[in-house]
């Protein structure tokens, strides 16, 4: 026990110091995750819209689809966007492969059904009398539905924040499309594999540590932000 007590030690030190590498590393985290988040969201939210609000054949199943989607692997992710971004690939002139982008484009694919899915059961749980009122007191259908989602903000909020949680800590996706190459595109959680595999536990416990506080950070916030969560 005593070299992670070392380990922890050295850690705090690194933390408490402002080690460049460890914020630099922190910094790009937060960068990538909140990118994808933003995107993740504005793709998400209108497709929950749509699928709550809508009618057309075959919509139970697309939501079904977007629900088996939250469980989607990430190395299976990280295999598709690494199939279409590499030279012999679709997209492989935009050169891409093993840029923040390409992690920001697999975590995007991860996060969207979550915030999708979420938002479909936030708005599925309004009462059915908000969206019939506004539409009494004159609303279009797309002002009832937007009256539905301000009705559901704070699971939206939620929603949100659960996209967030699930890319923060992502590590398959990114080491694939990322590359993991230092000062440039690696993220906490590729960091601390990699850390973890050349033995150097200090610099892996104290990018560990911080990345259990982003958790802690998201589930502070979704306390302040969603009342009732």
């Amino acid at each position: 026990m005593d070299y992670l007590w070392e380990g922890l030690v050295q850690a705090g030190i690194l933390i408490i110091t402002f080690n460049p590498e460890v914020y630099q590393i922190t910094w790009l985290t937060l960068q990538i995750s909140l990118g994808a988040t933003l995107l993740a969201s504005a793709a998400g939210i209108p497709l929950a819209v749509l699928l709550t609000e809508g009618s057309f054949p075959g919509k139970e199943s697309v939501i079904t689809l977007v629900n088996t989607l939250m469980a989607l692997p990430t190395v299976v992710v990280g295999l598709s966007v690494f199939a279409f971004l590499s030279r012999q690939g679709p997209l492989g002139r935009l050169d891409l492969l093993f840029t923040p982008t390409a992690i920001v484009i697999g975590e995007f694919i991860l996060a969207t059904p979550i915030v999708a899915a979420l938002t479909i059961a936030a708005l599925r749980g309004v009462d059915p009398r908000v969206r019939e009122t506004a539409l009494t007191l004159g609303a279009s259908r797309s002002g009832a539905a937007r009256r539905v989602v301000l009705e559901a903000r704070y699971a939206v909020v939620a929603a949100i924040l659960a996209g967030f949680a699930r890319v923060v800590a992502e590590v398959g996706s990114a080491l694939i499309v990322g590359g993991n190459i230092r000062r440039y595109s690696r993220t906490l959680a590729t960091a601390i594999a990699l850390e973890t595999g050349k033995g150097e536990f200090a610099f892996a416990i104290a990018l560990g540590l911080i990345l259990i506080l982003l958790s802690l950070m998201t589930n502070i916030s979704l306390r302040v932000l969603v009342p009732k969560a």
